[in-house]
């Protein structure tokens, strides 16, 4: 009787007991924990003390054998897929084991793909470090990241890593890095491009040249200087400043390149030096000085040869006389002969712009000389003409008439004197 109700005691301990294994969540995705719990409905856990282990294809998971019936999993990925179970081993080393459990993980597709630039904006300075973030809103597991530079989609750079961004780093940027940029990233689900993203490189302006646009090679008071400044190097748009000995005289905006030009009325205090500055917002730089010397006329000049003075020349020359009025005389003959055999012209110099580029001293004026033979009937005369360039003014050519005139009444005075005849100077004009 008391072996019977022994065996009816022991039979639960004695007997294999059911393991079940919890599994929450049930359908985890990647990146998400789990929690595996061994159950045993049939014995409370104050009736024996059981030591549990958890396996994943035939290979045991955490810390081994452990008195806790449940096991902690960070992070699932799509790897951890598989099947599981549990075993509870007694005192008495008898090893009870669970049904197994498919476990499957699922993967999140990249979604909402976005470019962002370090630093913001765009904008470089050229030198600097630029950092280039591919960033997914939504996405699981080993993400595939792709950058491209330009519109035809140039590789720069692929990183795979378990991260929802990625960086592509220029150490030194420079004027070619200046692009649109775009980067791609997926996770088994296909590829997912973010927006264009444009890059600006800004380059401070190299040091502007000066030059000075005159219309002649000695400019005179009245001309119109034109002052023309430019850096050949740096980001649009860019301010231009005048200078005069250092006082403002104007400034301009070049927004896209070539420069800018002022214009100014020379005046007899303009004489001196000139230079220019150039501002891109990233730093100034000054031109060179350029010199700038011209003649100012005084109204004495223009009256200088008074009949006093011809009076003068004529009684102190003397000899000199005769060889005048030959002379004046072949002119005014070869004048009255061009109406019948008229010559051919003489060209006319065109007129030009003399430039000062950052240069201490203007160009000096060149004579132009040109042989011309003179063909009049049987007469062939050899005649030097001098050319200056636009030099000869109005008042110059009223000052030659007004001497002409003078020298004519004078010298035919001084022939009546000497008994010369009105028909022999005719004869000898």
């Amino acid at each position: 009787m008391l072996p019977r109700l022994l065996l009816l005691i022991c039979a639960p301990l004695c007997e294999p007991a059911e393991l079940l294994l919890i599994v929450s969540p049930s359908h985890p995705t990647e990146g998400s924990p789990v929690t595996l719990t061994c159950k045993m409905p049939s014995l409370r856990s104050s009736d024996a003390q059981f030591q549990f282990c958890f396996f994943r294809d035939a290979q045991a998971l955490g810390p081994g054998w452990s008195s806790s019936p449940k096991l902690q999993i960070a992070n699932m990925w799509k790897e951890d897929s598989g099947s599981y179970w549990c075993e509870a081993q007694t005192m008495a080393s008898k090893v009870l084991r669970s049904r197994r459990s498919q476990i499957n993980v699922h993967r999140v597709p990249v979604a909402d793909v976005s470019l962002e630039t370090q630093p913001p904006g765009g904008q470089v300075m050229e030198g600097d470090r630029l950092v280039l973030i591919c960033s997914v809103a939504m996405g699981t597991g080993d993400i595939t990241f792709l950058w491209y530079k330009g519109a035809i989609g140039l590789n720069l750079q692929t990183k795979t890593q378990r991260s929802l961004t990625a960086e592509y780093e220029i150490p030194t940027a420079r004027e070619s890095d200046a692009e649109q940029y775009y980067c791609v990233a997926e996770n088994g689900y296909g590829p997912r491009p973010s927006g264009l993203v444009s890059i600006t490189v800004r380059i401070p302006v190299s040091r502007p040249i000066l030059m000075l646009r005159a219309p002649r090679a000695q400019a005179v008071v009245g001309d119109v200087l034109k002052l023309h400044c430019e850096a050949l190097r740096g980001s649009h748009p860019i301010l231009y400043w005048f200078y005069h000995e250092d006082v403002i005289l104007g400034s301009s905006s070049a927004p896209s390149g070539g420069g800018a030009s002022f214009n100014l009325s020379l005046t007899a205090e303009h004489s001196g030096n000139y230079s220019c500055e150039a501002n891109n917002g990233l730093g100034a730089q000054r031109s060179e000085e350029v010199t700038l010397n011209f003649t100012v006329p005084t109204g004495a000049r223009s009256n200088h040869l008074t009949s006093g003075v011809i009076e003068g020349l004529l009684g102190t020359l003397g000899p000199a006389t005769v060889a005048l009025l030959f002379c004046y005389g072949l002119k005014r003959k070869i004048g009255r002969r061009s109406t019948r055999d008229p010559l051919r012209s003489l060209p006319s110099p065109v007129p030009q712009e003399f430039p000062y580029l950052n240069s201490p001293t203007p160009g000096q004026l060149q004579p132009t000389y040109e042989n011309v033979n003179v063909v009049s009937g049987h007469d062939v005369y050899s005649l030097v003409y001098y050319n200056q360039l636009e030099q000869e003014s109005a008042a110059a050519e009223t000052l030659g008439t007004h001497m002409e005139d003078q020298v004519s009444l004078d010298i035919y005075s001084r022939l009546r004197k000497a008994n010369i005849t009105d028909v022999d100077y005719e004869d000898a004009m």
